[in-house]
């Protein structure tokens, strides 16, 4: 307000009528100015997001606009001679809504960006390219930013739903510009080179944890326990991380930290009991108005997945919400929710459920806490902490998501086809996990993977790890067993299927009949020892069930792995074999799996 002041007071001093006019013209185009600046301030549910953070002239600026009460329906440029440009967008999600643009080779000057929604100004952002100024970053975990970091995980991940999305690891898709909308944010090229190699327990963390470096916020994470058959794990204080708060910081500290987080957390750090509030994840409601992008979940076995998007429901397509893991090779690919890759179980050992990341608050300069559970109860800016997923069986957990995935219902036909889908999708990523154990012995063709005793197993370190697939194994089983239950489950749950003028008997024997057809129709290849490419129909991938209890061991063959028997023309290029006394274990253990029935280490 002092610089209106002044530039009038300015204006007053003896001139010329014509400098006085010229003056007050000149003055009233920079209160103008400086007017739409006020109203331009962020104040409400759309925030608008730049990258870089402080962009320059003839290189690309993307823009990402985030609401969470709507979607905003246009995105404009106007330059500093007033021109306004409609911009091409893309729109995702819902909530958080988002619409993205990118510009190219803009000149020097100042520019404002207008999101509007049915015509009205909801948001609006200044930038200017060739001045000296910096922009500000993030200040604090809030709605806008929880809102920002979903969209950005939306974004990451983002293809057609019918497309598969996998890569090798994580550092592919960080490093991919188009997808990654904060890479080279800083603008001092701290993606170049970037390892960054989670596994499954890492991945929600690295990905919260990239975010917070790029925009400037706070991180917390805690050592936490293992658990017992008894109890679930339990965690310390935490450890709160301010250091990328203080301006931009370098990649080499921003590897320092992420190799200490992935040293501490484990997927005990995520399956804490839901009632504990020492913990990193909170519990929240199954809404879709709280599972966004970037919401955790956390099965009562340790494999933890991260949710990317929801498709909706239309007409002629189920709806889907979709998650991407990371495996213990460090593969990370993208994949359907359901029955067979979510798992959910009541157990004393574990709080499995959706969660959300327990936010920080600032409460004095430079010093942070996290919330309590109390506290988030209601919370304006986070989401609410829940137990409602503590009181659900199985089966209610599984109808819940179901409707709320398919809100109008479910074709019978629809719904075992998507099954079957997900299914195939499931069985081609373990072709990929069996595969990368073929690669490994064939740089080792002497050597033998050492096997854990027990539990271990499951979770271990080193080649087994890597190579082995016990717990993919028994998630197949699991998968398997909902395809061939689906009829069951039209009688047991009526009114998650638009069943039309049948019964629901009527349609189980239908659904019956289609599964018998359907498992013979489709088909899935391996490659066998020799190098050859070997066809299974669905129906007997099925079949082999039962070898699928003793066919994780990375030491057999491909084609013991993918349960051909001996004295067959399949089997005839298998080469290579476990030890005895590791098959003796397997033997030991296969009831783990018959019974689904993960131990507790």
């Amino acid at each position: 307000m002092r610089s209106y002041r002044l530039g009038y007071f300015l204006c007053l001093l003896p001139r010329s009528t014509n400098y006085f006019l010229a003056c007050l013209l000149g003055w009233s185009s920079i209160s103008t100015a400086l007017a739409e600046n006020t109203v331009c301030e962020e104040t409400g549910a759309t925030h608008i997001w730049t990258s870089p953070l402080n962009p320059k002239i003839d290189e690309p600026i993307k823009i990402m606009v985030v609401s969470t009460d709507g979607p905003a329906s246009e995105l404009t440029l106007i330059d500093s001679q007033g021109q306004r440009i409609l911009l091409q967008t893309r729109r995702r999600g819902g909530p958080p809504w988002s619409l993205t643009a990118e510009l190219e080779k803009l000149n020097e000057g100042q520019y404002r960006i207008e999101a509007n929604r049915d015509g009205k100004l909801i948001a609006c952002h200044f930038f200017t390219l060739g001045g000296s100024g910096l922009q500000e970053r993030s200040q604090a975990w809030n709605l806008a930013t929880e809102a920002f970091y979903s969209a950005w995980i939306e974004a990451l991940f983002g293809v057609p739903p019918g497309e598969n999305l996998s890569f090798n690891s994580l550092e592919p898709v960080l490093r991919n510009t188009e997808r990654n909308f904060l890479h080279n944010y800083l603008g001092i090229n701290e993606d170049n080179n970037l390892p960054l190699t989670p596994d499954c327990a890492d991945l929600p963390y690295t990905l919260r944890a990239y975010f917070a470096w790029k925009t400037g916020l706070p991180i917390a994470f805690r050592a936490c326990g293992r658990g017992s058959a008894k109890a679930p794990p339990y965690c310390g204080t935490p450890i709160i991380m301010t250091e990328f708060t203080r301006g931009i910081s370098s990649q080499a500290n921003f590897k320092k930290f992420s190799r200490r987080l992935v040293d501490i957390v484990h997927s005990g750090s995520a399956r804490t009991g839901l009632a504990d509030e020492s913990t990193d994840l909170y519990p929240i409601l199954l809404s879709r108005e709280t599972l966004w992008p970037g919401t955790v979940y956390a099965d009562p076995y340790g494999h933890i997945l991260v949710l990317v998007e929801w498709v909706p429901q239309t007409a002629d397509r189920p709806g889907m919400l979709l998650a991407v893991d990371a495996q213990p090779d460090n593969s990370v690919a993208r994949k359907r929710i359901w029955e067979g890759t979510l798992l959910f179980a009541n157990t004393k050992n574990a709080g499995p459920g959706f969660k959300a990341f327990r936010p920080l608050i600032p409460t004095a300069p430079g010093k942070w806490r996290t919330l309590s559970n109390d506290e988030l109860i209601d919370h304006p800016e986070f989401t609410s902490f829940s137990l409602e997923q503590d009181y659900l069986t199985p089966d209610d957990f599984y109808a819940r998501l179901i409707k709320l995935i398919n809100p109008d219902g479910l074709d019978p036909k629809e719904t075992y086809e998507a099954t079957l889908t997900a299914l195939i999708e499931q069985i081609e990523t373990r072709v990929t996990s069996v595969d990368n154990g073929e690669a490994y012995f064939r740089k080792n063709q002497r050597s033998v993977i050492p096997m854990p005793s027990g539990a271990a197993i499951f979770q271990t370190i080193g080649p087994w790890e890597d190579y082995s697939t016990p717990s993919r194994d028994m998630r197949l089983i699991i998968a398997i067993n909902v395809l061939n239950g689906l009829p069951g489950k039209i009688v047991r749950h009526p009114e998650l299927f638009v069943l039309k003028d049948k019964t629901p008997e009527e349609a189980k024997a239908e659904i019956e009949q289609y599964h018998a057809k359907r498992i013979q129709e489709r088909n899935i290849r391996y490659t066998r020892t020799d190098g050859s490419s070997w066809e299974l129909s669905v129906a007997e991938v099925l079949a082999r069930k039962p070898a699928y209890e003793m066919a994780y061991n990375p030491n057999d063959c491909a084609e013991i792995r993918w349960g051909a028997k001996p004295d067959t023309v399949e089997y005839g290029t298998c080469r290579r074999y476990a030890p005895a006394e590791q098959r003796a274990k397997m033997e030991q253990y296969r009831v783990w799996f018959r019974e689904m029935r993960r131990p507790v280490q």
